[in-house]
């Protein structure tokens, strides 16, 4: 059983690289972010995507394990 699963992770592993190798190599138009007076230099888009993604799975985790904590904290006492 052990030897189908780590198939099927590689397997899924693999898909998952293929799919953002194929986005990458299909989004490679050049683009200059404007954001509240502040300008990148001209990228790919697919930098930007990339970069948005992996601050996101940054960010996300840190804001559940603060909540949680909070949630921890404010509990009512016995």
């Amino acid at each position: 059983m052990r030897g189908v699963k780590r198939v099927v992770s590689v397997l899924a592993v693999l898909v998952a690289a293929l799919v953002v190798l194929a986005f990458v190599l299909e989004n490679q138009q050049g683009v200059v972010l404007l954001f509240l007076g502040w300008s990148t230099a001209q990228m790919p888009v697919a930098v930007f995507v990339v970069v948005g993604l992996i601050v996101g799975m940054l960010i996300g985790p840190l804001l559940g394990v603060f909540v949680r904590g909070r949630r921890v904290r404010t509990a009512p006492r016995e």
